[in-house]
């Protein structure tokens, strides 16, 4: 159930839904003045689009909050136009347009386990953690000599992400990607 509540009582982290869509609460500031009414003043992210506006409410204006469903489910396959996901304890599947999510891609290997995120039952994205471990799968050797002020060489990794990465990383070994940036964080350790 959604409750309605004052726009002076969002914060970080709160989701509301207004004119159809739906918004998570990035910050928020509050301005008094003797002379008129408290404006408030939010920065928003629209889950549906990813956009972030700022919005101006009047102090008393009143917001109708939301609660988002999150569900751990398994990455299963991509069919050419979808991808699909599994929920493991009722092997209900999803279906995701494959071009809402070419940027998660990039970190989901198969039989990864996402978080779903749904709004009533539409599906409004995935969440990642933040670093990933995924396998090189091609990357040059380093040349002797070639040490100075930390030098990265080019390597693929198993999704088809190529990123830069330290010279001593070889073919096969696993590191951590962050999935913010696409970055090499680190090698994993066996």
């Amino acid at each position: 159930m959604a409750d309605i509540i004052i726009c002076n009582d969002l914060g970080p982290g709160k989701m509301f839904t207004r004119d159809g869509q739906i918004y998570t609460v990035l910050d928020i500031e509050h301005n008094k003045t003797a002379m008129r009414q408290m404006v408030v003043k939010v920065k928003v992210k629209n889950l549906r689009t990813g956009t972030i506006n700022d919005m101006t409410f009047t102090g008393g204006d009143k917001v109708q909050t939301i609660f988002l469903e999150k569900k751990k489910m398994n990455y299963l396959y991509n069919d050419g136009t979808f991808d699909v996901f599994m929920d493991n304890k009722t092997y209900e599947q999803v279906s995701i347009p494959h071009d809402r999510l070419k940027w998660e891609m990039q970190f989901i290997k198969d039989n990864s386990e996402v978080t779903i995120t749904f709004y009533n039952d539409e599906i409004l994205g995935i969440e990642l953690p933040s670093k990933v471990a995924l396998q090189v799968t091609h990357t040059d050797d380093a040349v002797k000599g070639d040490t100075i002020n930390n030098p990265r060489k080019d390597a693929t990794l198993e999704t088809g992400l190529v990123i830069k990465v330290p010279m001593f990383i070889k073919n096969g070994e696993m590191v951590y990607v962050t999935t913010k940036d696409a970055q090499y964080d680190s090698r994993v350790n066996n």
